[in-house]
């Protein structure tokens, strides 16, 4: 449960991390909360990993254990909307000693495991370490599939805003996930999987709210925080993301449209840009612009701008075409 006032509200906001979805990923790995849509992910991530394994050493024993939690300060808040994994880790190697003690205490209890012992001994230098491993697994792991989970991500954060533009806060937090229910001035995360209910010490200043590609199916809001309180849950549309394009358009679509405008929307179950869509299908980006101004002219497809970036995705039409539920 978060109480959350008038200024906190205003000050709520969405935002992306690239360091979310690296600790997210590593812990589906270690088959923590794993979701089977990940399952293409997972078997490509194994295999690279059987090439050429990550030393993870300072790293793993924090975020995958037998303890229910794991340290917040390894996934902080981000300053702005769309932080890089620079950004990300800086923020994680800022963080001050007493909070790495008090988060590793809190976490492991008073006899502390011998890697987190070793990190509350020596926090800075166990910090730098720490980001210097999860940069290397960004880089193996995420990083060669970011643009398409970068365009979930955005497309989830464009239809977020629109809702709460549209309904405020009541008509966010009906639909962000079945676990959260919002109910007078307060954030309340129920559902089976928590038995009693929790009252979160929220971080000054309003809420971050976090789609999480490579996640849990489930909402994660840590009981406590040294930066601003973190709702991570799962992006809308993740099931299409690993199969969008990986399959052929039904013959019906393919006599209605053509064959390249077909497999142009059947790529879009997902949404993506240009680029991703060229490198898609192998063909030319002006081509695949052409094909995107028809499709979108015939209400299939629209497409929303988030920073430098333009992102397409397909209409309710459109996906009833390409056996899309979003």
């Amino acid at each position: 449960m978060i109480d959350l006032g008038v200024a906190e509200l205003a000050a709520t906001r969405f935002a992306i991390s690239p360091l979310s979805e690296t600790v997210s990923g590593l812990q589906q790995l270690g088959d923590l909360d794993r979701n089977p849509l990940h399952l293409r992910w997972l078997r490509w991530a194994a295999d690279e990993l059987a090439r050429n394994p990550l030393d993870l050493s300072y790293t793993w024993p924090l975020i995958v254990s037998d303890r229910p939690n794991w340290p917040e300060f390894l996934v902080p808040a981000p300053l702005g909307s769309g932080a890089s994994i620079d950004d990300d880790l800086a923020a994680l190697r800022r963080t001050p000693a007493s909070q790495v003690r008090i988060s590793l205490r809190r976490v492991f209890g008073e006899d502390l495991p011998a890697p987190a012992a070793a990190l509350a001994e020596q926090p800075a230098a166990g910090l730098r370490a720490i980001a210097a491993e999860l940069r290397t697994a960004h880089d193996r792991l995420i990083a060669p599939h970011w643009s398409r989970i970068r365009a979930v991500l955005d497309a989830d954060v464009i239809h977020r805003a629109k809702q709460m533009a549209a309904g405020g806060a009541e008509r966010l937090f009906a639909d962000l996930h079945p676990d959260l229910r919002w109910r007078d001035g307060r954030l309340i995360l129920g559902g089976a999987r928590w038995r009693v209910e929790r009252v979160v010490e929220r971080g000054p200043g309003g809420l971050v709210l976090m789609p999480v590609v490579l996640g849990s199916p489930y909402v994660l809001i840590k009981k406590r925080t040294s930066t601003q309180t973190t709702v991570r849950y799962p992006a809308r549309g993740v099931g299409a993301l690993w199969t969008a394009g990986t399959r052929a358009p039904a013959g019906s679509t393919v006599r209605l449209l053509g064959r390249a405008r077909a497999e142009l929307l059947e790529a879009l179950r997902s949404p993506a840009t240009t680029t991703d869509l060229a490198r898609v299908l192998g063909i030319t980006p002006s081509a695949v612009s052409q094909h995107l101004r028809v499709l979108r002219e015939s209400g299939l497809v629209t497409r929303e701008r988030s920073g430098r970036s333009v992102l397409y995705m397909t209409t309710a039409l459109g996906a009833s075409l390409s056996g899309t539920v979003i």
